[in-house]
């Protein structure tokens, strides 16, 4: 079939220069009207770092529209101002995650498809546990699906105000209902009169172009606009553009009479290499890794213009029947450029109403995201072996008696030869790899509507009503599977095999593989759910809420079902003896599901400058399509995950110190997972019980110096799970913190800010089995920013820089396999040493 995304590499950057210019353009002349719609007579000063803290007001997860201050809240809540964003040096969106507490984020993949885990929730990848939001609207109703999680269909620049991240605590009730993480991302509106632009360069051959203007057009109406343009070697060398495209950000804001209209769009047109496992080498003692011989782990990749375009086999059966009894196939192709990678082409909308009807608050906040989120990729196999023991076992493979009377002989020995051309390998102990060659199309739809109505019933106490509305759906089309077989080294190389009676093990590389799986699947979805939350101020000190919610959830679905079987009708081509194939049947979905949620909790004022929560949350987490796609044989009815959660925290802040902790504990009952492994699709439900305490300390001694710390201690276990109850939950670690020591001072020319973090991560297992455990890593990034007082800004940024090799992922593909020959095993490591440098102009 053909996919929608055949448009050639360089489309994303014929598309956004044009805009790019007309943005640095705007912005020029957005400065002007600017300053005489603003004049202010004097810069105010800018409040210092305790005061930002002390007041900060927080505005998801809170029912009241004017929000709660982060210390009076009732539940935990990290924020980060643009500049705290910056400074953390994110390598994509969702490592901007690292630095919150109780989430472990896995971005060695790329700009997109990382692994959030969230507080201990056990899932072998992507993000089912967070969700992402723009102004407080979800980008996606279902917050992850088969190779796709939240952060693929969003990019960070400097449109962006601030971001929020709600763990836990009251968010099973609001919005799409997430229990785990909720990440807002507020973008500026304009009512804060700005412009910059940006060039950067870096590691990669990095060049970017970062622009926005935010101001007044009237008395009513101000406007920001503003985006960037990019385009990146990549931090693993793979001969071709790896990260290439830009996005675009409109934001109108209406003043009204009671209240305010916000509306806003957003255009990303981006393509990312998404990289996966590479062979690395264990320590004798486990608790050590290091690069493969002559594989660099930490900026070498199989990736290179060998394999860069691959050609998938498929087909669809007919209906007729060939002489020898088997189906009659139609035969056809799959071409894709791995460069087009895990990307993006979508388009977001949205509208924010805040207003008064009487003595009701009324909020409305509508979002629509569409457009396409395409996955091609390689995606790692078994452990390296020789080149000798593969063709063995490929001779073993030809010697069934189908193939054996086909070919007229049996095999005894196979010759192996490089497809481009570079002559036969005599070398059988050579080291050779199998990797899947994967094409994953998605389009995804989704429209989200929540409306909130509040209003005081009693002194002291607001009741808030709310109904949240989401159609969503998504059509995808896979070639899961096929397989190549390459050398074990940087831009590997593709060998083919053939046997010596005429058996063809290969074509261009191709191989058999370890197991196929088409998709041609359409899915539809609507919630519905009505909430309702009430707050009440007891005392001046005591406050208490609680909430309820109703979620109604319709799934339909569908899916074109796959037989395998030999697509060329010749047993002598082994490679595609045992493809997948369309056999012309379809399975249909229907699945309606109503579950109910709840939060209470109470928040105690000691002082202004004090507080204490507790808090109790009981959620759930429906089947999405993939869920209901991969329904195990032997489930009677559709899977429901159920979550209940338990919350203490104190949170205090002071112009010398601030602490936020918080101490929960979790319970996870028939937890939804699946993977595609070797052996196929492997569905599991998991129990898992987790304890932890989150920490946000930051000490400010004064002369510009603070330190910052977080991080989190948990254990996270299974329960009543199969053979692996009592097992640790896979690739959660124990303990994980970053510090971060930071200076800024005052200079005759402007102020100039350092900084540095360093990041411990704890030990972590591969997998459930608990048999391959990653070892502990430490990291080392750091920084400077001169701001002058002219308005031009210099940054310098640095991360990984001890080129430390840390593991966040084993071997996914084979869940189980442990440490091979001399001590090799396949893991995904952390990118290597890197740096980032950008000049910028404010005004």
């Amino acid at each position: 079939m053909p996919s929608p995304h055949a448009a050639p590499r360089n489309g994303a950057r014929a598309f956004f220069r044009p805009q790019l210019i007309a943005l640095a353009a705007t912005a020029l002349c957005g400065a002007a009207l600017a300053q005489e719609a603003a004049k202010p007579a004097t810069k105010p000063a800018a409040e210092s770092p305790e005061v930002k803290e002390l007041e900060a007001v927080v505005v998801t997860g809170t029912a009241r529209r004017e929000g709660v201050r982060k210390l009076e809240a009732g539940f935990s809540i990290t924020t980060a101002t643009e500049e705290q964003i910056k400074q953390a040096a994110p390598t994509s969106t969702a490592d901007i995650l690292k630095t919150v507490p109780g989430v472990f984020v896995e971005t060695s993949g790329g700009q997109a498809g990382a692994n959030i885990r969230v507080r201990g929730f056990p899932t072998p990848g992507d993000g089912p546990y967070s969700t992402f939001q723009l102004n407080g609207a979800p980008l996606y109703h279902l917050p992850t699906l088969s190779f796709f999680e939240h952060s693929q269909l969003f990019r960070l620049d400097d449109t962006i105000d601030r971001m929020e991240v709600l763990r836990g605590g009251p968010s099973p009730i609001f919005g799409s209902g997430q229990p785990g993480v909720t990440v807002n991302f507020i973008q500026k509106d304009g009512r804060s009169p700005e412009g910059s632009l940006r060039v950067t360069t870096g590691t990669g051959s990095l060049k970017r172009v970062d622009g926005v203007y935010a101001g007044p057009l009237s008395d009513k109406w101000t406007v920001m606009v503003g985006g960037f343009w990019r385009q990146s070697q990549g931090l693993r060398d793979t001969q071709f553009p790896a990260d290439d495209g830009g996005q675009l950000s409109l934001v109108l804001n209406r003043k009204l009479d009671d209240g305010n209209l916000q509306l806003y769009a957003r255009a990303l047109n981006d393509r990312n290499a998404f990289y996966t496992a590479i062979p690395v080498v264990g320590s004798a003692d486990g608790k050590g890794v290091s690069s493969y011989p002559g594989f660099d782990a930490s900026t070498a990749y199989f990736y290179g213009n060998e394999l860069r375009n691959i050609v998938l086999e498929t087909g669809r059966a007919t209906g007729r029947t060939l002489p020898n009894g088997q189906p009659e196939i139609l035969r056809s192709t799959v071409t894709k450029d791995l460069a087009d990678g895990r990307g993006a082409t979508v388009q977001t909308y949205g509208a924010n109403l805040d207003t008064r009807l009487g003595d009701w608050t009324l909020t409305n906040k509508l979002g629509h995201t569409s457009g396409d989120v395409p996955t091609y990729a390689l995606f790692s196999g078994a452990n390296p072996q020789t080149l000798g023991s593969y063709i063995a076992s490929q001779v073993s493979a030809a010697n069934s008696p189908a193939v054996t009377a086909a070919a007229g002989k049996a095999a005894t020995t196979g010759t192996a030869a490089y497809t481009n051309g570079g002559g036969a390998i005599t070398n059988m102990a050579m080291p050779v790899i199998v990797n899947g060659m994967w094409a994953v199309d998605k389009t995804l739809r989704s429209t989200t509507n929540e409306t909130r109505l509040s209003r005081e019933i009693a002194p002291g106490n607001n009741l808030t009503l709310g109904l949240y509305l989401a159609g969503y759906s998504s059509h995808d089309v896979w070639t899961l599977g096929q397989a190549q077989l390459m050398t074990v080294q940087p831009h590997a190389r593709l060998i083919d095999v053939v046997l010596d009676n005429g058996v063809k093990a290969s074509r261009n590389g191709y191989v058999t593989p370890p197991f196929s799986y088409n998709l041609d699947a359409s899915y539809s979805g609507d919630t519905r759910a009505f909430f309702v939350a009430d707050e009440w101020q007891l005392t001046q000190a005591l406050r208490v809420d609680l909430g309820a919610r109703r979620e109604t959830q319709h799934i339909t679905g569908t899916i074109a079902n796959v037989s395998n079987g030999d697509l060329d009708n010749d047993p002598t081509t082994l490679y595609n003896n045992n493809l997948a194939y369309f056999n012309g049947t379809n399975t249909l979905i229907d699945s309606k599901l109503s579950r109910s949620s709840f939060t209470a909790g109470a928040n105690y004022a000691f002082s202004r400058d004090l507080s204490a929560f507790v808090r109790v949350n009981k959620g759930h987490r429906m089947p999405d399509f993939d869920v209901l796609r991969g329904r195990g044989a032997n489930e009677a009815k559709d899977p429901v995950e159920d979550i209940t959660q338990y919350e203490i925290g104190l949170k205090t802040a002071t112009k010398l110190y601030s602490a936020f902790l918080t101490a929960y504990s979790n319970q996870l009952t028939n937890s939804q997972t699946q993977q595609f492994t070797n052996a196929g699709n492997v569905v599991l439900r998991p129990n898992s019980k987790a304890t932890g305490l989150e920490f946000e300390l930051a000490l400010r001694p004064g002369y510009g110096f603070e330190i910052a710390a977080t991080g989190n201690f948990q254990d996270a276990k299974y329960q009543d799970f199969q053979q692996y109850s009592g097992n640790r939950v896979e690739r959660a670690p124990k303990f994980q913190a970053r510090l971060t020591p930071s200076w800024q001072t005052q200079t005759a020319y402007g102020q100039l800010r350092t900084f540095a973090t360093f990041s411990q991560v704890g030990e972590r297992f591969a997998d459930q089995t608990n048999t391959l455990k990653l070892p502990a890593y430490q990291t080392l990034d750091a920084g400077a920013v001169f701001t002058m007082d002219n308005g031009l800004e210099i940054r310098l940024t640095g991360t990984n820089l001890t080129n430390k090799v840390g593991l966040t992922e084993g071997n996914f593909r084979v869940p189980g396999q442990g440490v091979g020959q001399d001590g090799v095993f396949l893991a995904r490591p952390l990118f290597g040493r890197a740096y980032e440098l950008s000049v910028g102009f404010q005004f």
